[in-house]
């Protein structure tokens, strides 16, 4: 005896993550605006870089937001059983655009480095740097409060993390640089941009690494975190102790906002178990595990085979 259901009280959250969305990439496109213009007029390759981080993250933010359109419109007849895979496979395209991204800068970095350095004006790179990481933190803080439970919100505040990152070490490092060209060290200072850009690429690499260690995770349909796993799992030895259930053989997977629950019960035949029991514990799982913006797929079955699991 089996059942399944797809349940979906998530209208308003994914309104919240399309709103977020919409933020990240309109605050990434000005940011991108800023520091391109900006690093080509004080010719700062730290601050160009950042510019072009930006760009890339506008790119991603509008690839999150389409493929958060996808998602909501649920299942259809050529995918029945939805699209909520988009969210991890986006996660992890856009943690390797950043790898990617952070691989060509520090590349890049040991070439100038190699070369003799590179002169900036200082003064105006230290402007920009203190503005964009006001910026940054203000752009996290927002994205952060509205991540909720959505995994493309959440790969979002990393990128925006990631930018605070850069903010901070391109405020202290040119500062430092400013420091040393009134020392009378300027030939030190012209290291200074190449080796922000270097040390920024090496800071901002484990987020992403997270992100795209995650996300293959997802996608192959691995078994998802505690913060899964544990409601679950509680949820379950309760509906046991409540109908008088031997331990199950369970399966838990997630996709997206997608939470799969396979529940397969060997019970005597002798008992009399019929379909409404296994209706009845469909329900209490439902009723214990349901949230806000989250799809459950449960399955429940009672079957009498002990080799069915075998």
């Amino acid at each position: 005896m089996e059942t399944s259901v797809g349940m979906a009280p998530r209208d308003e959250t994914l309104r919240r993550e399309t709103r977020a969305l919409r933020i990240s990439a309109v605050a990434a496109l000005a940011f991108a605006a800023l520091g391109v213009v900006w690093g080509l007029a004080v010719d700062s390759q730290a601050i160009l870089f950042d510019g072009v981080y930006a760009l890339i993250g506008f790119a991603l933010s509008w690839f999150g937001l389409r493929a958060a359109a996808l998602v909501e419109r649920g299942p259809t007849p050529t995918y029945p059983f939805g699209r909520e895979a988009l969210a991890p496979l986006v996660v992890a395209v856009q943690a390797l655009v950043l790898l990617g991204t952070m691989g060509f800068a520090a590349l890049d970095a040991v070439g100038v480095i190699i070369d003799g350095g590179s002169e900036a004006q200082l003064g105006a790179a230290l402007a920009y740097a203190v503005l964009t990481l006001a910026a940054s933190v203000v752009v996290t803080a927002v994205l952060a409060r509205r991540q909720q439970d959505s995994d493309l919100v959440a790969a979002e505040v990393v990128q925006w993390r990631a930018s605070v990152v850069l903010g901070v070490a391109l405020t202290i490092g040119f500062g430092v640089a400013l420091a040393l060209r009134a020392a009378g060290f300027a030939d030190a200072a012209a290291y200074v941009d190449p080796v922000l850009v270097l040390l920024a690429a090496v800071l901002v690499v484990p987020p992403p690494a997270r992100m795209l260690r995650a996300a293959f995770r997802e996608l192959l349909e691995g078994v998802p975190g505690q913060e899964v796993t544990e409601p679950i799992h509680a949820a379950v030895a309760q509906v046991r102790r409540e109908f008088g259930l031997p331990e199950p053989t369970t399966r838990i997977g997630k996709l997206g906002r997608k939470v799969y629950l396979e529940l397969d019960f060997l019970v005597r035949a002798e008992d009399g178990w019929a379909v409404d029991h296994a209706d009845r514990v469909r329900r209490r799982l439902m009723a214990e595990l349901a949230r806000p913006g989250q799809l459950l797929w449960i399955n429940v079955e009672l079957h009498t085979d002990p080799t069915w699991d075998s």
